[in-house]
């Protein structure tokens, strides 16, 4: 099966090309579709007579965070380039289209299942929602199949920015005044666990025109997350015993209360329609997981 991948050079395509795990599956990316090799991927992208033999899509390009450009750039990328490729690819005879949604298109309740309330909490997750509603239209009006995946936190080998940052402090020793976030429970999803996902939903017929969301499925708690990542570093544990509602107290004090709802809140994910629908369950656990980004995370520092 020929497969183009758009976005693979990016945090998920990376691992999702050194994955591959189906002789069957041929990835080609976007930019192997043009002669000059320079593809940008918007609106006004011309597909014409590029996807005649790709027989599935897995989408995901794209501007990444709204807070260094332009709603209307935003758009016109994630939004109107998402369905100018899907269109295209339905009139070219392509089968099925995988987007990677987020999680936070949802009301955040502290379980979140597949009938949770949607309520996108920002213009990102807004834009996501829209496309998603969007698609839908185009697999009842050209008959392609629509897969999309809701996804948490995604870690692994070559994570960047909090999480990257979070294993940064824990590696270095620095006391961190989290050990007292012990009640709430985060879902996060390594990315070996999201890629399997991915290509289940390729290879899978229950995956047409379903939406599912993923995780590890084994929730963990702040405090429990450092302390995981302190065993997946080989460092001692150097987390401050200070009372989760502490924190909450100094946050809102210097005018970020945000910072505490994302350390202290919950946000579980129920992935039971994932697990029967598609007969799937996470194949890797997630400290072994932990294992496997800190161990890139220290290489890359020593590379540094």
């Amino acid at each position: 099966m020929n497969i183009l991948l758009t976005g693979s050079s990016g945090f998920i395509g990376q691992n999702l090309l050194s994955k591959k795990r189906n002789s069957k599956l041929k990835f080609i990316l976007n930019n192997d579709l043009y002669d000059n090799n320079s593809l940008s991927i918007d609106g006004s992208t011309d597909w014409s007579n590029k996807l005649k033999n790709i027989q599935a899509i897995i989408h995901l390009a794209g501007i990444a965070h709204t807070y260094d450009v332009k709603e209307d750039t935003y758009r016109f990328t994630n939004l109107e380039g998402t369905l100018n490729l899907a269109r295209s690819a339905a009139k070219q005879g392509v089968k099925k289209f995988v987007f990677l949604s987020t999680m936070n298109v949802f009301k955040q309740d502290n379980v979140i299942t597949t009938n949770t309330q949607i309520s996108p909490t920002n213009l990102q997750a807004k834009i996501k929602y829209e496309t998603e509603v969007k698609l839908a239209d185009i697999s009842k009006n050209y008959g392609i199949d629509i897969i999309i995946i809701r996804s948490p936190l995604v870690y692994g080998s070559g994570v960047k920015a909090n999480f990257a940052s979070m294993m940064k402090w824990v590696n270095k020793g620095i006391p961190l005044p989290l050990g007292g976030i012990k009640e709430n429970k985060r879902s996060l999803v390594s990315v070996d666990n999201l890629v399997d996902l991915i290509v289940t939903c390729i290879e899978h017929p229950n995956a047409a025109n379903q939406t599912f969301l993923v995780s590890d499925d084994d929730d963990v708690s702040t405090t429990g997350l450092l302390q995981n990542m302190a065993i997946a570093l080989g460092v001692k544990n150097r987390l401050l015993p200070v009372p989760a509602s502490w924190f909450v107290l100094a946050a809102k004090l210097i005018g970020k209360p945000a910072i505490a709802e994302r350390l202290c809140g919950s946000l579980q994910v129920d992935i039971s329609k994932t697990k029967e629908l598609l007969d799937w369950k996470p194949p890797f656990s997630s400290a072994e997981c932990m294992k496997k980004t800190a161990d890139a995370f220290l290489l890359k520092s020593k590379e540094s």
